[in-house]
């Protein structure tokens, strides 16, 4: 979805840092470069907070000013709660929510100084409601449904917005390995009322939105992209 959502706001004119920790990051900013595009790539842990203060002040150097941050990076591991291990829940709250929260702690402070910006951070309906398997994918992303609301309130005096958005059942590498079941993946279509599995660019158009000026008056707002999943 990051590098959907990349180039989307490329297309856009805006001017894009990819942070990434992997090869991939770095390969998408070349990719957009070539289609004349502005991207830059930094590489990026989300769990490290010098690793935030280096990417920024990289981007703050180059470019002058940040105003947009979309803390998108995220994993899943799936096991019921008895089988779930420690090591499993430190990692996904470190990368899921550790990272949103040193994201936005290290943004805040630049966006404070030119004026505003716009936060927006990828949470998930796994956020609103359970499935066996998730309990530790869904308390991270929890965990940035609320941490969304808390920097909308906090960022609101310095003209900083801040929301969520909670994809549902999205066709993504994320999830490839369950999709690939034929039988499996339409009994999830059966359960979406708009009758398709999601796309990463379903996704990254409402990131768009809660990113650019259309959205001025929204903040600390939490925008489903899940084709109906949450409505029932």
């Amino acid at each position: 979805m990051g590098a959907v959502e990349a180039k989307l706001f490329c297309n856009e004119g805006a001017t894009v840092i990819i942070g990434d920790v992997l090869s991939e990051g770095e390969e998408t900013a070349a990719l957009i470069s070539r289609q004349n595009g502005k991207a830059h790539y930094v590489h990026l842990d989300v769990t490290s907070a010098s690793s935030w203060e280096k990417a920024v002040d990289e981007a703050v150097t180059l470019f002058g000013k940040l105003d947009i941050l979309v803390n998108n990076a995220g994993i899943l591991r799936r096991a019921l709660i008895e089988e779930s291990t420690e090591e499993m829940w430190d990692q996904v709250l470190d990368v899921n929510a550790k990272g949103v929260w040193l994201g936005t702690k290290t943004v805040m402070a630049e966006m404070k100084k030119s004026g505003g910006g716009s936060i927006v951070n990828i949470s998930s309906m796994a956020s609103h409601t359970a499935r066996s398997g998730s309990s530790v994918y869904g308390a991270s992303k929890g965990a940035v449904r609320i941490f969304t609301k808390s920097t909308a309130v906090e960022g609101a005096p310095h003209g900083i917005r801040a929301n969520s958005v909670h994809p549902g059942i999205i066709d993504t590498l994320m999830i490839a390995d369950m999709l690939t079941d034929k039988t499996y993946r339409q009994e999830q279509m059966d359960r979406i009322p708009l009758t398709r599995l999601g796309t990463a660019e379903d996704v990254a158009k409402a990131v768009l939105y809660l990113a650019s000026d259309e959205s001025s008056y929204v903040t600390g707002a939490e925008l489903a992209v899940d084709g109906g999943l949450l409505a029932q």
